[in-house]
């Protein structure tokens, strides 16, 4: 009974440290998806010239999950609520930090982003989307520096912590 224990212990040990570095390897993903869905969106906003609603719906449809989430979220949000644009994107930002593996940096530039978005003309609301890609290109070179650090460490950490712990308690 005590092994079988000690197995599962060393077991749920290693999922965590796997979980972990999953974690760490989603993130540069999920950060190039975001940057493809605001180069989407400018261009609806710039060329299709779509109402914001529209734009989130198309956006939607073209990145993959936890990202199409977020934006089907703002268009029901928006069709939904007629009320104020920035409440509904922190809204959604929230949802997105738990649903993802994005960080809290990104969680604040794209807030700031929300802030403008729908404040100014075409080309001003173009210089504070290629603002924000910006931001988010130093955010991803962050990311891909941890998962390089840390994705293997990680995995390593949660097995040898599992063995540590048992082995102290037999």
């Amino acid at each position: 009974m005590q092994w079988i224990g000690a197995i599962l212990f060393i077991l749920t040990t290693t999922w965590v440290g796997f979980e972990w570095s999953n974690r760490l390897s989603n993130r540069p993903k999920q950060i190039r998806q975001l940057k493809n869905a605001l180069q989407i969106l400018e261009a609806e906003i710039l060329y299709s010239q779509v109402p914001l609603h529209e734009a989130f719906s198309i956006i939607a449809k073209q990145t993959p999950k936890p990202i199409c989430t977020f934006f089907m979220s703002l268009h029901n949000s928006l069709l939904a609520d007629r009320g104020d644009l920035f409440a509904v994107w922190e809204k959604s930002i929230d949802s997105l930090k738990k649903n993802s593996s994005l960080g809290r940096n990104e969680q604040e530039i794209m807030k700031q982003f929300g802030r403008t978005l729908g404040q100014h003309d075409f080309y001003q609301q173009q210089k504070h989307i290629q603002l924000t890609i910006n931001h988010l290109d130093r955010e991803l070179e962050e990311a891909r520096d941890h998962h390089l650090k840390y994705g293997k460490m990680a995995k390593s950490l949660g097995v040898l912590c599992g063995l540590f712990v048992v082995l102290l308690l037999i």
